[in-house]
């Protein structure tokens, strides 16, 4: 299944260097605003230790992790929303992703301009929000004022669930609030809001970007941040876009796992991220293995077999039959499919399993 996250922020917090850190396009980046006047794309791969460690004991042809696609959107400044700066480009741009991956500069540096001549993420952040949260009101307003009439005086039940919806999410729009802050009570509520696609309705997945002595710990800024969010349900990850600049130039594994304890970090920051993406989407991933490939593929948690056996191609979804399961650990400890099978390990499901993470999948399909 396709995923795409859009890097956003204020000019000159850091985005196009952690974007250049993840991605093997590469940005412009430079210390001034409007640098990124193009949405730039790439494409990375999501880290999966299970991967090589059944290719060691299958010796595929080739190994095909899970990717995603980011997107590095020109910076956000106060009155996008109503075209300043390059605003309607980014609000076009962002509406198209699954995710929000909000950087905010969380570092001193005089050398580096910031665009409202200081540091303050907190501050920052509610830009971005306040612009986001203006273009989604606007989105519902223009919506309360097709279907009112209906809801009020037409009789069409169906526009008067619709309207509820678009009053609770201006209600909090006009609070100030993002309209992902809104419940709702059934799936007809939960099915309307997501088909209006509001720009704040997107998961969010805040990037504190420290200088390289806070990357392990963290400073006040972060700190800062962490209390403004606390009511978001969001994540939050802390990164040093330039330190992940510096590991992406070293050329082995090896020299990249030094710096990162020197630095007293267990990962780098842009494994992280990419691990607290798929967090944050409730993504999970199986695996197919065989002496072809070993690939993984990415499903929504809770999935299941029919559902995941789609994401492979439709007629595996149409055609399902049963899935034939390994649980990760079992083939690492038997060593082989063969020796899993004869240690009565693989079971047998039906078109009510739902798919665990890392499970290891053969799919029966008749079309």
């Amino acid at each position: 299944m396709a995923l795409k996250a859009g890097i956003v922020g204020l000019p000159n917090v850091g985005k196009s260097t952690l974007f250049n850190c993840l991605s093997s396009a590469k940005a412009q980046a430079a210390n001034f605003p409007f640098c990124t006047i193009d949405a730039q794309m790439g494409q990375i791969t999501v880290p999966d230790e299970r991967l090589n460690k059944l290719a060691e004991l299958i010796h595929p042809d080739r190994i095909v992790p899970a990717t995603c696609d980011i997107v590095d959107i020109a910076g956000l400044v106060k009155g996008a929303s109503k075209g300043e700066g390059l605003g309607n480009q980014f609000l076009g741009n962002i509406r198209e992703t699954d995710a929000i991956i909000h950087v905010l500069r969380c570092f001193d540096n005089d050398n580096i301009v910031h665009v409202d001549g200081s540091v303050n993420p907190v501050r920052d952040k509610e830009i971005i929000d306040l612009e986001l949260q203006f273009k989604d009101l606007e989105t519902v307003e223009n919506r309360i004022k097709r279907v009112e009439k209906q809801a009020r005086v037409g009789g069409d039940k169906q526009a008067k669930l619709e309207y509820d919806v678009l009053m609770k999410f201006k209600e909090a729009l006009e609070a100030g609030k993002s309209a992902r802050t809104v419940e709702f009570d059934t799936e007809d509520e939960v099915m309307i809001a997501k088909n209006l696609f509001l720009l704040t309705s997107k998961p969010v997945l805040y990037v504190c970007n420290v200088d390289d002595t806070s990357a392990a710990t963290g400073n006040k800024h972060v700190e800062a941040v962490r209390e403004a969010i606390k009511d978001e349900n969001a994540e939050l990850i802390i990164i040093s876009a330039q330190t992940e600049a510096d590991i992406a130039e070293l050329e082995s594994y090896e020299e990249k796992q030094m710096f990162l304890e020197d630095m007293g970090l267990k990962e780098s920051g842009c494994d992280r991220l990419i691990k607290a993406i798929y967090s944050l989407l409730n993504l999970q991933t199986y695996i197919t293995a065989g002496v072809m490939e070993v690939r993984a593929w990415t499903f929504r948690k809770g999935w299941k077999a029919p559902q995941c056996a789609g994401v492979i191609h439709t007629d595996f979804e149409k055609g399902f039959i049963r899935a034939e399961v390994i649980k990760y650990d079992d083939y690492i400890n038997y060593g082989s499919e063969t020796a899993v099978k004869e240690a009565g390990k693989m079971s047998v499901e039906g078109k009510e399993y739902i798919v665990q993470d890392g499970d290891i999948m053969h799919f029966r399909f008749n079309v």
